[in-house]
C-alpha cells in the first residue's frame, strides 16, 4: 500500500531566532518531536494544499498563510519508524513537503505544539558569532569516519568547512546527509534498527536534536531551499510585520542565513532593489534611539520581475 503523506515546515521569527512548528505524535516515537502531517485522501481533499492547511490547523490550532510545495520524499523505508498516518497495516509513505512562512510565532496553546529554534536541530548551522563550537566535535568524528580516505575527506572538508575551506550556508542537507551516510546522526541507526552507541556529550549535544521518521531531513531541506531563495526572491518579507525597521530585517535574514550580514552594504543593497519604503514613522519601542519604520513595496511584484537580497558577509 501507497500512502501519500504531506509534511509542514512552518517558518517564523522569534526573539530574534528562526524557529520551526513542531509536534508531538501520539504513535511513531512521542518522545521526539515531528513537523505537522497527515495523509492525503483523494475523495476527501480537493488539493494537496487545502488538506495541508487543515491538518496544520487541526495538530496546531495554526493558521497558514504563505505556502510553497518544496519537494517529494519517496526513498524507500524513509518512513522508519512509521508516522501515523492514519492507516492499518504496513505501508510505503510518500510525502509531499510543503515550506509555510509566517510573520509570526503565534503561540497556538495547544497540547504538543511548540514553536522550536532549528538550531536545537542542527546546531553546526549558525555562524553569526563565528565558528560555531559544535563543529569541533563533528570535525573529530568526521575525521575518524574518513579514515584517511580522500573522497570522504574532500567531502566533510567541502561541506563543514574545514582545513580554511569556505561556508557555503545553502548546504544545509548536504550536511546532514553526510552526517546520516556517516552513521553520526541518532536516525542513521534508528532506521537500521539498531541501538545507537554511547557517544560523548559534547559530540551529541553537536549532532543535535533527532525528529520522527525522516522529519529532519525534511526540514534541512527546506532550510536550504529558504536561504537559497533569500537571494532570488523576497521572500523574507513573508516573514516580516506589516511596519518593521531597517535593523529587525537585517536581523531575520541573519537568522534564516545562519551568517552575520555588513550593516552599511546590506542597507545599500536594499536602497538599490527598491524594496523597502519608508513610513515616515519611527519605533519607539526600540530600546534606544528611535528608528524609522519601513514596509515591502509588494507592488513592485506586479510591475516587474524581482530578486532577492544580497547578502554582504560581515568579514573579520
Amino acid at each position: 500500500m501507497v500512502v501519500i503523506g504531506l509534511s509542514a515546515v512552518v517558518v517564523a521569527i522569534r526573539d530574534g531566532e528562526a524557529v520551526v512548528l513542531t509536534v508531538r505524535p501520539k504513535a511513531g516515537g512521542a518522545e521526539l518531536s515531528g513537523l505537522p502531517f497527515g495523509p492525503f485522501d483523494p475523495d476527501g481533499h480537493r488539493t494537496f494544499e487545502l488538506a495541508l492547511r487543515a491538518f496544520v490547523t487541526e495538530q496546531t490550532r495554526f493558521n497558514l498563510g504563505y505556502v510553497e510545495q518544496l519537494y517529494t520524499f519517496g526513498d524507500k523505508g524513509r518512513d522508519a519508524p512509521l508516522a501515523d498516518v492514519g492507516q492499518a497495516g504496513p505501508a510505503r509513505v510518500i510525502s509531499v513537503g510543503y515550506l509555510a512562512l509566517a510573520p509570526s510565532a503565534v503561540d497556538t496553546h495547544f497540547p504538543g505544539s511548540e514553536w522550536r529554534p532549528w538550531g536545537r536541530f542542527f546546531p553546526w548551522e549558525d555562524w553569526r558569532g563565528g565558528r560555531p563550537p559544535s563543529l569541533q566535535p563533528l570535525e573529530v568524528a568526521l575525521r575518524a569516519w574518513a579514515d584517511g580516505a580522500p573522497q570522504r575527506l574532500a567531502r566533510a572538508r567541502l561541506l563543514f568547512a574545514l582545513d580554511g575551506a569556505p561556508w557555503n550556508e545553502e548546504r544545509v542537507l548536504e550536511r546532514y546527509e553526510l552526517l546520516y551516510e556517516a552513521g553520526l546522526a541518532p536516525e542513521a541507526d534508528r532506521d537500521r534498527g539498531e541501538t545507537a552507541p554511547a557517544r560523548p556529550d559534547e559530540l551529541a549535544a553537536a549532532l543535535g536534536e533527532p525528529m520522527i521518521s525522516d522529519h529532519r531531513r525534511i526540514l534541512a531541506t527546506a532550510l536550504s531551499r529558504l536561504r537559497g531563495k533569500l537571494k532570488y526572491r523576497p521572500v523574507v518579507f513573508e516573514l516580516m510585520p506589516p511596519a518593521f525597521t531597517l535593523s529587525a530585517l537585517q536581523r531575520t535574514v541573519e537568522a534564516i542565513a545562519g551568517v552575520p550580514l555588513h550593516k552599511q552594504n546590506f542597507r545599500r543593497a536594499l536602497e538599490r532593489a527598491g524594496l523597502v519604503e519608508g513610513l515616515g514613522s519611527l519605533d519607539v519601542e526600540t530600546g534606544g534611539r528611535p528608528a524609522e519604520l519601513f514596509r515591502f513595496r509588494r507592488e513592485v511584484l506586479d510591475a516587474r520581475p524581482v530578486s532577492g537580497l544580497s547578502l554582504p558577509l560581515l568579514r573579520d
